[in-house]
């Protein structure tokens, strides 16, 4: 309990470190410095993508507790504290934006995906895990957690890409498709890394 303790607190840290760069969320590209609106894809791309981070912390804070392996602690541990920093950054930018951190608008409308199912498996987002599968993960110990774990964040960073191509292409806020751009390439390669561990436990990526 202390341990996973110690490891909110390292996550709350972050966000806290986090704040200090929401300031800078304001200009556009075209150097403009008039706020998104509620409907914006940077807007939407912050709300969704806080609520896609906050599931891939929690299932760090899952296996963690579920296996010694270090690697696979280790790789959790960095997934958690980056996904909660700038899960930090895109709720502050909300705020500094005055805008809600909820919409009545189904996820990914600002992708032009909310009038249809995210994913077909009841998923709220594309590579979020459903409710049943947390729910295994959380029944599972050592090489079993480990690979079901690997499994369930590549795909959760398959859809976490996925979003943040979307906001390339779709947001107006500079800072905002920077730290989208540092998605794309900070997750791309964890998905490399979860596959060799993956090979290693004589597993691959589910398709």
């Amino acid at each position: 309990m202390k341990r996973h303790a110690g490891w909110i607190a390292g996550a709350a840290t972050a966000v806290l470190v986090a704040a200090g760069a929401i300031t800078y969320a304001v200009a556009g590209d075209d150097g403009s410095s008039a706020a998104p609106t509620a409907e914006s894809a940077d807007a939407g791309f912050a709300r969704d993508m806080a609520v896609h981070h906050q599931q891939a912390v929690e299932m760090s804070y899952l296996v963690r507790d579920r296996t010694d392996d270090e690697d696979v602690r280790r790789l959790a541990y960095d997934i958690a504290q980056t996904q909660a920093n700038q899960r930090g950054m895109l709720l502050g930018w909300l705020d500094l934006w005055e805008l809600p951190k909820v919409s009545s608008d189904p996820p990914m409308t600002w992708m032009g995906m909310g009038d249809m199912p995210s994913a077909g498996d009841g998923s709220l987002m594309p590579g979020m895990a459903t409710d049943a599968q947390m729910k295994r993960l959380g029944t599972l110990d050592g090489r079993r957690a480990e690979v079901y774990f690997l499994q369930l964040m590549t795909a959760h960073h398959k859809g976490g890409i996925h979003m943040a191509e979307g906001c390339l292409d779709r947001c107006a806020v500079g800072v905002e498709k920077r730290l989208a751009r540092t998605m794309v390439d900070g997750q791309q390669s964890e998905i490399d890394l979860m596959a060799d561990m993956l090979r290693e436990r004589g597993a691959k990526p589910r398709s």
